[in-house]
């Protein structure tokens, strides 16, 4: 199991990337429209390389950018967040083409990807999509819906998951680039809690062909689970930076605030509520942090370790910032409020990319293979045991006679699992 600890130059990055995001970012987003891509924003995040370092980026890299971003400016975090869900792909399944198209144009800010698996029907059992992929001449035409999609409908490309293959499960689903000036390609936007551009996609025959595949027809499901398993725990990571923004301003709040002869902070009741905020923030970050180093090391289980993260991470930011709008009282809930914000923002990452549900089941299902595969021998060896037991007395004794001469040093070591001392 990889142990690790942040050097002093990744933690004085995070540093400037929260400081960054505060003083630079946050005011491009202030100036966006609720619910629309920011494509000045966008492009700000281009000039300033963290789009291109982001797409080059191992699990622990992408972890740092997103927490760090999250702490300063959510606007900001979630934007680089969506450009890399819908690009990732490219990267991982792409052709050298499809690299040479988009890539460019994403780290530079001025296009815009869609991850489009969600559907309807199928959400959390997204083997279940139903975006038929029906075969014509010259490849395939998309007939369907897609919903709760990042970027849409505004995104320039979106990587759409159908399926070409029926009845076949996740065995039948392709991935298909698919520029957003497809005929037959409209959608909508959707009005969500937290103003993010999130929208639907609808295909009335869009045509694809070969050339729009990533990876192999019938094996984008793998592409798809490949993408979050990098992102699943980053997602923990931006939980970890909303988490760290509310204790942050709890603890000034509660400093300063005055209350029944002094500040808030002396009185037991609060301050043991910040232990506990603090406590489970710390918690949740070195579980993100160890998932995302298991995952650049190329260790087993990363499923499970990144489902624990994102579970645990998402669910304990939650808790910390509804701790923090209780700790600050009514200021907390006005329009325009820190707390206000997150408590919006805080929500959504408990579903999305797997529900905590979800997650508990890989965790659960993890756990209990590899303890099949532990409990196998030890049932090899009581197997054996029974056998040993069911032998006529007669028959054990007759294996058993120790010989006749026998040196120390060639002293037979006694059988596992003998129940018995040997004849005289």
């Amino acid at each position: 199991m990889t142990a690790f600890s942040l050097e002093p130059e990744q933690t004085a990055w995070c540093e400037e990337l929260r400081t960054l995001a505060a003083q630079e970012l946050r005011p491009l987003a202030e100036k966006g429209e609720p619910g629309r891509v920011n494509r000045p924003l966008l492009a700000a995040l281009g000039e300033l390389g963290l789009l291109g370092r982001m797409l080059g980026s191992g699990a622990l890299d992408l972890c740092l950018l997103r927490e760090s971003l999250a702490r300063g400016c959510t606007e900001a975090e979630t934007a680089l967040a969506l450009q890399g869900l819908g690009t990732t792909p490219i990267v991982q399944a792409g052709t050298a083409a499809h690299r040479e198209r988009w890539l460019p144009e994403v780290r530079a800010g001025r296009a815009v990807a869609a991850f489009a698996l969600s559907e309807p029907g199928a959400g959390s059992d997204a083997a279940a999509l139903s975006l038929a992929a029906e075969h014509t001449p010259d490849g395939w035409a998309l007939t369907g819906e897609k919903c709760w999609i990042s970027n849409a409908p505004e995104a320039d490309f979106a990587v759409v998951f159908a399926r070409t293959t029926p009845g076949a499960g996740s065995r039948g689903i392709t991935a298909f680039l698919v520029p957003s000036d497809r005929p037959g390609l409209t959608g909508s936007a959707l009005d969500m809690l937290s103003p993010h551009p999130i929208g639907t996609l609808e295909f009335d025959g869009v045509p694809v062909t070969a050339d729009d595949v990533l990876g192999e027809p019938d094996r984008g499901f793998r592409v798809a689970m490949n993408t979050l398993n990098l992102f699943r725990p980053s997602v923990g990571a931006f939980a970890v930076g909303m988490a760290r923004a509310a204790l942050d301003a709890t603890l000034d709040h509660t400093a300063r605030r005055t209350a029944f002869g002094g500040p808030l902070s002396d009185l037991q009741a609060v301050s043991h509520q910040v232990a506990e905020m603090a406590t489970r923030t710390e918690a949740a970050r070195l579980l993100v942090y160890a998932a995302a180093a298991a995952y650049d090391a190329g260790e087993s289980g990363v499923p499970r370790r990144a489902a624990m993260a994102k579970l645990y991470a998402t669910e304990t930011a939650q808790y910390v910032v509804d701790t923090a709008v209780q700790l600050h009282g009514a200021r907390a809930l006005r329009r325009g409020h820190l707390l206000e914000h997150l408590y919006r923002e805080v929500r959504a990452p408990r579903i999305y990319e797997g529900a905590s549900e979800v997650q508990r089941t890989i965790i659960a299902k993890e756990l209990y293979a590899n303890g099949a595969q532990r409990s196998e021998p030890l049932a090899q060896q009581r197997l054996a045991q029974q056998r040993l037991d069911r032998q006529p007395r007669d028959e054990q004794s007759l294996d058993q006679q120790p010989p006749t001469r026998q040196s120390a040093a060639q002293e037979p070591v006694e059988p596992a699992g003998l129940t018995q001392e040997p004849p005289a």
